[in-house]
């Protein structure tokens, strides 16, 4: 299978292209990049060096991939990486930003989908199934579990970790870490599980339980919840379910400090 290029684009000789590939109108593909079959690359959209694209992703119209992080200290001379898993569709205008660190990756997870002109920060890891709504903002350094939802306009602070199955709502502002599974809106606090897409993911009525539990015994508690996870360990509704322990464990990492339950505020 022959790749599709536009005359008008720009592909640099020493950049990797799969096999069905399309290269629309004065798109750029530049030296070092990897990309793999069947990728389509859309009119005005840029590929900095050193970009590593997986399978069957789709990059909009004036999107830039693996441009120079904003850090002030940043060597741009150094080789440092954006990686892009299988079937991502990456939207107008968004940009993601590749590694402070030599060597280091800023990583995009396998069936990702970042809507218009929403940004990723320098040596971010999101993971599989993310979705970031359109002009969701996420600092340097953040983790994002697999399986969450970041609404329209939220900015998400440098360093926070965001765990699996979230859904953040439109305009939040999130400087805390957010454990799995919850609901988070306005500033730093949680309304709850997220019931609906734990449903929507098939999640068992046992660990679903186990997580309303868990929910309860930190963060419906007054006082620091990682020392509330730690009394609750050996907690045996908790124990049995791998999703309840997650959540607990969640918090004995303390990083920038926890969201807090919307009844606790």
């Amino acid at each position: 299978m022959t790749n599709s290029i536009h005359p008008t684009s720009i592909v640099d000789p020493l950049a990797k292209l799969g096999e069905g590939c399309t290269v629309g109108p004065y798109a750029i593909i530049e030296e070092g990049v990897e990309m793999g079959s069947n990728c389509e690359i859309e009119a005005h959209a840029i590929i900095k060096k050193w970009t590593i694209l997986g399978k069957e992703i789709k990059v909009g119209h004036f999107a830039v991939i693996g441009g120079d992080p904003q850090h002030l200290s940043f060597d741009s001379s150094i080789q440092s990486h954006v990686q892009v898993g299988d079937n991502v569709r990456v939207g107008e205008g968004v940009t993601i930003h590749r590694s402070i660190y030599a060597g280091g990756v800023t990583h995009i997870g396998s069936k990702s989908y970042l809507m218009g002109y929403s940004h990723i920060g320098h040596d971010g890891n999101l993971g599989e199934e993310v979705i970031l709504a359109n002009g969701a903002l996420i600092g340097g350094h953040v983790s994002i579990g697999d399986h969450t939802f970041i609404g329209g306009g939220a900015g998400v602070h440098q360093f926070v970790r965001i765990g699996q199955g979230v859904m953040i709502g439109g305009l939040a502002e999130i400087s805390k870490d957010v454990p799995p599974h919850l609901t988070i809106s306005g500033r730093n606090l949680a309304y709850g599980l997220n019931l609906i897409g734990m449903k929507r993911r098939q999640i068992s009525n046992e660990d679903t339980k186990a997580l309303k539990h868990a929910y309860r015994s930190v963060l419906l508690k007054r006082g620091n919840p990682s020392l509330s996870a730690k009394n609750c360990l050996e907690d045996s509704v908790i124990s049995s379910s791998t999703l309840a322990k997650e959540f607990v464990e969640f918090f004995l990492l303390e990083g920038r400090g926890f969201v807090k339950s919307k009844s606790q505020a």
